[in-house]
């Protein structure tokens, strides 16, 4: 998709692509910035000499003006995903605790992982089944 979008660009030229830029930048920058641990440094590569390509293409001007707002854009939805994960623990409180049980839970059996590969000949203590019951609220 990333090569596509880059012989678009080539394709239509500097006077063309001006409107369609935001769109452009948006997936390429959601790339550039993404910090998950599969992630394929290749597609980094090719996102950024894509996005030096426009540079050159449009001018660095209307390149960054395009590139601020997309910025923006993704900070607003970022800070609109927290403000709604926020509201939503006052709201239901219920499902709040349920999902911090479940992250202290992978947290411990991430913990027991890595010591297990840390020491091979200890094993750690593990649960039997993940059900929804492990999760219930102990009274």
């Amino acid at each position: 998709i990333f090569k596509f979008l880059g012989a678009i660009s080539v394709d239509l030229g500097k006077d063309r692509i001006k409107p369609y830029l935001p769109t452009i930048l948006t997936p390429l920058y959601r790339e550039l910035n993404s910090n998950y641990a599969e992630q394929d440094p290749t597609l980094k590569n090719l996102s950024q000499e894509i996005i030096d390509l426009l540079k050159k293409l449009v001018g660095l001007e209307v390149f960054s003006l395009a590139f601020s707002s997309v910025q923006k854009q993704a900070n607003q939805k970022r800070a609109m995903r927290k403000k709604q994960r926020a509201l939503q623990t006052v709201a239901n409180p219920d499902i709040a605790a349920r999902r911090k049980l479940k992250r202290h839970k992978n947290k411990a059996e991430t913990r027991k992982r890595k010591l297990e590969s840390l020491r091979p000949m200890h094993k750690a203590k593990r649960h039997r089944s993940h059900a929804l019951k492990d999760l219930a609220m102990v009274e």
